[in-house]
């Protein structure tokens, strides 16, 4: 009696665990994209109920639709930057409305033959492409070592999901014209909307170096795989150049360096994932890298709603102590389930059947 009682309570909580890292990702999308980053106070964290749908549940979509096909890190990175160009361009418009939230974004590297400031494009590209699917998505995944590249929802949770991102672009968009009225030209939201469903069937593609859980493969490779401070140390580095590079040099050198740092930091990280001894630590040294950029950039960034600074100044405290504590987790998590030299072999616990591979790597 009282095991057929408990069945149904059991039950329960084994489909919480399943599900637990989706869950943790759809909230921690939008908590890096919008608050770490500073952009967004603490006073305003209600708004998360807003910002997850679009934020987490299109982060979500496309790890889950890329690991059910058996995708690697290139795909989730080509529809991430597809992401990016979803928002920006098809619904807050911020990649072609002059005035965006009053901060004549386009003016710094303008092309009037797009009406579009190629500056602004290839940050706030880079912002989602990198920060707001990317980063979670590795993190998240970190986090449930042994179950990286399967799937954490079912059927019925890949559904809701896509009807969550759906409304989130449908509230997304509703909040941007109450708050900045603006309709892009035929031109541009034709371009941009081909531009996504280009990128969306390029990311879909099966290759044959994207499968497994390398960010990004290359091919064979001598030597060792970086230890994952130096991965991280790049990380940051290029994360602080990507930040602060100054105004006060030409547009045209500005989009030259954006290019060649990322340009570099792909090839870098191609390189790199190419050598044996490549695996989660590296991943979390990069994300972490990422994390952290983000964590000190808040503290000079000024919010889009206006705050005291003293409160301005807790809430980064608050959230860049946060990304720290989440990457002193999954590294712990990594330290525990890492073999040690003569341990007999990896630590193969909680690894369901179709995870069983990625743990033994």
């Amino acid at each position: 009696m009282g095991t057929a009682a408990a069945s149904p309570g059991r039950r329960v909580g084994a489909t919480l665990r399943r599900v637990a890292p989706a869950i943790g990702l759809f909230f921690l999308a939008p908590l890096v994209a919008e608050f770490l980053l500073g952009n967004l106070p603490i006073s305003m964290l209600p708004a998360l109920v807003v910002l997850a749908p679009m934020y987490g549940g299109g982060a979500l979509l496309i790890r889950e639709v890329a690991r059910r096909r058996g995708l690697g890190w290139p795909n989730i990175i080509v529809l991430g930057l597809a992401y990016g160009i979803l928002e920006e361009g098809l619904t807050t418009q911020s990649l072609f409305n002059p005035n965006y939230a009053g901060q004549r974004l386009l003016d710094y590297g303008y092309l009037p033959a797009l009406g579009m400031g190629a500056v602004w494009t290839l940050y706030v590209l880079t912002l989602h492409t990198v920060w707001s699917v990317s980063v979670p998505i590795a993190l998240v995944e970190t986090l449930a070592h042994g179950r990286q590249t399967t799937p954490w929802l079912g059927r019925p949770g890949l559904a809701v999901t896509a009807l969550l991102f759906t409304i989130g672009i449908i509230l997304t968009t509703a909040i941007n014209m109450w708050a900045w009225p603006y309709v892009a030209s035929l031109p541009q939201f034709s371009g941009a909307a081909i531009a996504v469903v280009t990128l969306v069937a390029i990311g879909l593609r099966r290759g044959r170096t994207v499968k497994g859980t390398a960010p990004i493969a290359a091919g064979p490779a001598r030597g060792q795989a970086p230890n994952p401070w130096l991965v991280g140390a790049t990380g940051l580095l290029a994360g602080a150049i990507f930040m602060e590079l100054p105004r006060s040099i030409p547009a045209w050198v500005h989009v030259l360096c954006y290019v060649l740092l990322g340009t570099g930091m792909i090839g870098l990280v191609r390189w790199w994932s190419a050598r044996p001894g490549w695996g989660d630590p590296q991943r979390l040294a990069l994300a972490g890298a990422a994390l952290l950029t983000y964590a000190w950039h808040a503290f000079p960034e000024e919010p889009v709603v206006p705050v005291s600074p003293t409160l301005d100044l807790v809430g980064n405290a608050v959230f860049a102590l946060g990304a720290v504590i989440l990457i002193v987790i999954a590294a712990l998590r990594l330290r525990r389930e890492t073999p040690r030299p003569g341990s007999g072999g990896p630590n193969l616990r909680g690894c369901d059947r179709s995870a069983l591979l990625a743990c033994r790597k």
